[in-house]
């Protein structure tokens, strides 16, 4: 299965991100950011599904939450998508 990576620039930041989707309806977990994706040394990752990303980035643009990057994760793999 597929999943986004929304990155976000604190844990603080990833839980604000994590309540808004979970009100819109959409599951989410938040992890630490695996170091190849970014450049920033404590970034955490908020994963949702892949058949949410319009949903979510819909929901967080409307509390004025802003991803970091977004990535897909495909079998282990991560590539970067521009919203």
């Amino acid at each position: 299965m597929e999943h986004y990576l929304i990155i976000a620039r604190s844990v603080t930041y990833a839980q604000r991100m994590q309540r808004v989707l979970g009100r819109a309806g959409i599951r989410s977990r938040i992890f630490r950011a695996p170091r190849d994706l970014t450049d920033r040394g404590c970034a955490y990752a908020v994963q949702i599904p892949d058949t949410d990303l319009t949903a979510a980035l819909t929901a967080l643009h409307r509390e004025s939450l802003d991803p970091v990057q977004i990535f897909l994760t495909q079998r282990g793999t991560f590539r970067e998508v521009r919203p």
